[in-house]
């Protein structure tokens, strides 16, 4: 069976998602796409890159290969909006975040070409997803996420200002019980140039609100990066003096996470 993601196996209690990295387009579904959707202007460019750190710190990582335009994996398979009367993209989505057409007139996909989707490609991600999570909590009695993105640092029809460098989302704390937020403000005063926030425009997608189950022993956390913290993004390019400083930074508050123990 074909599998549309990477798994790098490691050890301890954390598991890293990155559902939007990737950029994989099966030749039939790239055939019906307009110029601007074959672009992917809304990929979370180079997020696995950027993470390269975890594959020394032995941290479970598991990442998409296929573009978030055949579907994406951190939206409801029933298509829900998690922000509802806001603007947002869908399971498959027909615009880009900029309101452009993703598809050619007349082709874009039907209800049984979503329902194919959602079986082909979005529901092995997720089975992976919870076999992984269900081995660390068997390992350690609890297990951590950490859900990785990024995002362009303006966007108009989502948000009015720029982002901030790091949006942390933790569905208004019901995905955790964990006491990160003084570990992380320490992190944070040691790196003034950046600027966070907590549960604000991105409080955390449907990875981090459904698997993020505290009751459980699953606690959740997503990070929406701004792209210009290790981009250009004027050039769609990546900017290795930027990504480095901000790897470390990463580094540090991964490491910080993976200490944390359930309250």
């Amino acid at each position: 069976m074909t599998q549309f993601f990477r798994f790098s196996v490691g050890v301890g209690p954390l598991l890293v998602s990155i559902p939007h990295s990737g950029g994989e387009i099966p030749k039939p579904i790239a055939a019906t796409m307009t110029k601007e959707g074959l672009a992917q202007p809304d990929t979370d460019f180079f997020v696995d890159k950027l993470y390269d750190f975890l594959g020394h710190l032995k941290v479970p990582t598991l990442a998409a290969t296929q573009s978030r335009y055949v579907v994406d994996l951190n939206r409801p398979p029933d298509d829900s909006s998690l922000y509802p009367g806001r603007f947002t993209t869908g399971l498959v989505p027909t615009t880009t975040f900029a309101g452009g057409d993703i598809y050619k007139k007349g082709k874009a996909p039907g209800a049984s070409q979503v329902k194919k989707r959602l079986e082909v490609y979005w529901r092995p991600y997720h089975d992976k997803l919870i076999e992984e999570l269900e081995k660390i909590k068997a390992a350690y009695g609890y297990a951590l996420l950490w859900d990785a993105h990024s995002i362009r640092s303006v966007i108009p029809a989502l948000f009015d200002d720029q982002l901030p460098h790091l949006s942390f989302g933790s569905n208004s704390g019901h995905s955790h019980r964990l006491e990160f937020e003084p570990a992380f403000e320490g992190i944070m005063e040691g790196a003034r140039e950046y600027s966070y926030v907590l549960d604000g425009r991105f409080k955390g997608g449907y990875i981090t609100r459904t698997y993020g189950q505290p009751w459980e022993g699953v606690h959740a956390l997503q990070l929406e990066l701004s792209q210009e913290t290790y981009m250009d993004e004027e050039l769609n390019t990546f900017d290795q003096e930027k990504a480095v400083k901000t790897a470390a930074l990463l580094e540090r508050l991964i490491l910080s996470f993976m200490d944390m123990h359930p309250y």
